[in-house]
């Protein structure tokens, strides 16, 4: 598949969960960060609420599935906070090694990080450390 396939296909997942979680008929979604390094790309989603035992990640092709749930309040007299099942699907937004990924969860943040199949290479650096640098 080519990316702008691929981008219309995350909107289109992202578009789709939206709605499920504004009508309260699907699952909630919680919100996610991609962070880049030069070699990894690092997942930080937000669960704040969820219990380890209860989070599945599953690698498929460029696409990452993360599911979970995080239980409703025991006497809860006014609520806000979606709680249940959630399901989120997010394209990798560039090329990882395939089940390279190292998962921890801290603070209601799941922070998984992955290996690039094509670290970054800083042509600046190196044109400096080889006295080519302005």
């Amino acid at each position: 598949m080519n990316e702008p396939v691929l981008g219309r296909l995350q909107q289109l997942m992202t578009l789709r969960e939206g709605v499920e979680s504004l009508s309260g008929t699907g699952p909630w979604i919680p919100a996610a960060d991609w962070l880049d390094s030069d070699t990894h790309l690092t997942l930080l989603l937000d669960v704040p609420g969820v219990e380890t035992d209860s989070l599945v990640l599953e690698e498929e092709g460029t696409l990452l599935r993360v599911m979970g749930e995080r239980a409703a309040p025991a006497r809860r007299l006014q609520g806000e906070r979606p709680d249940g099942r959630f399901i989120r699907t997010l394209a990798f937004p560039q090329e990882v090694v395939p089940q390279s990924g190292e998962a921890r969860l801290a603070h209601g943040v799941l922070e998984v990080r992955f290996e690039k199949r094509h670290p970054t290479i800083e042509v600046t650096a190196f044109a400096e450390a080889e006295g080519h640098g302005e």
